[in-house]
């Protein structure tokens, strides 16, 4: 996930987050990741407390995030959130 994002990894993490994290509405949470869609499915949305990823149809994406340091605890929670589900 360092320069680009693989599509497959997130979407496999998502649905663990769904699968195994406890809902408060239509937010899932796990491991401190946030994971919700928008209203039609489309978009999703995964996060914490720094970075926010915004993935989208046709495989389009963003990050928003302060520093490079919050982008790599971030991109290991969503790895061990893989590794132990």
């Amino acid at each position: 996930m360092k320069n680009e994002l693989d599509s497959k990894f997130l979407l496999q993490v998502f649905d663990k987050i769904r699968q195994h994290g406890s809902k408060n509405d239509e937010h899932y949470q796990l491991n401190g990741i946030t994971a919700y869609t928008d209203l039609d499915g489309y978009t999703l949305f995964v996060e914490d407390a720094n970075v926010k990823l915004q993935f989208g149809f046709h495989n389009q994406y963003h990050f928003d995030y302060d520093s490079k340091a919050h982008f790599e605890v971030f991109e290991k929670r969503l790895m061990q959130i893989d590794k132990e589900y």
